[in-house]
């Protein structure tokens, strides 16, 4: 059996898979013929749309306890569409939620990240975006963590989103 070790992995997420908080939301057709969305109504509200990062993760440690196979998240790409009017800022995050052992609770962190496009310009603009969320230190994933990625989107009254997809990308090394 061979061993893998890719630096250039990526993970496409479906609208399907992501949980839009707050704001009237559908699963549509996309602008594009042939794609899917996540749409949201036109309101001046702010809109929460989680998505999981379903990427490999694994138990084994080295001697100080830090992984060193699986996943090394390295950034998630956003990619959506505001129509009619500009939204007053979109943002993205990165979350960790380590799972409690039996009877404990989870413990959720925000992982350090940059995002390439500006907040209040270019990432809310009326236009077709890619918003690129960049993780500060890459991480390995353990097997008792899962990630959660997030678009906040503050919408003006008449301003309407599509969000298409979500891509994650990694180092495998298995």
């Amino acid at each position: 059996m061979g061993y893998v070790h890719d630096t250039h992995m990526s993970q496409y997420i479906p609208p399907t898979a992501m949980m839009p908080i707050t704001g009237t939301w559908t699963e549509v057709a996309g602008q594009v013929a042939g794609t899917i969305c996540k749409h949201k109504a036109a309101a001046a509200d702010t809109s929460v749309v989680y998505v999981p990062i379903p990427i490999p993760s694994n138990s084994g440690v080295d001697a100080s306890g830090v992984p060193q196979k699986g996943s090394l998240i390295k950034s998630v790409e956003f990619d959506y569409e505001i129509q009619v009017a500009a939204c007053t800022s979109v943002t993205a995050a990165l979350t960790k939620i380590k799972r409690g052992a039996d009877g404990a609770v989870a413990v959720v962190s925000t992982i350090t990240t940059t995002q390439d496009l500006a907040a209040a310009t270019d990432a809310a603009d009326v236009d077709q975006h890619k918003l690129i969320l960049t993780v500060t230190t890459p991480f390995y994933i353990e097997n008792d963590e899962e990630l959660i990625a997030t678009l906040t989107i503050v919408a003006a009254g008449t301003s309407t989103v599509d969000v298409l997809g979500a891509v994650a990308n990694y180092t495998a090394r298995m």
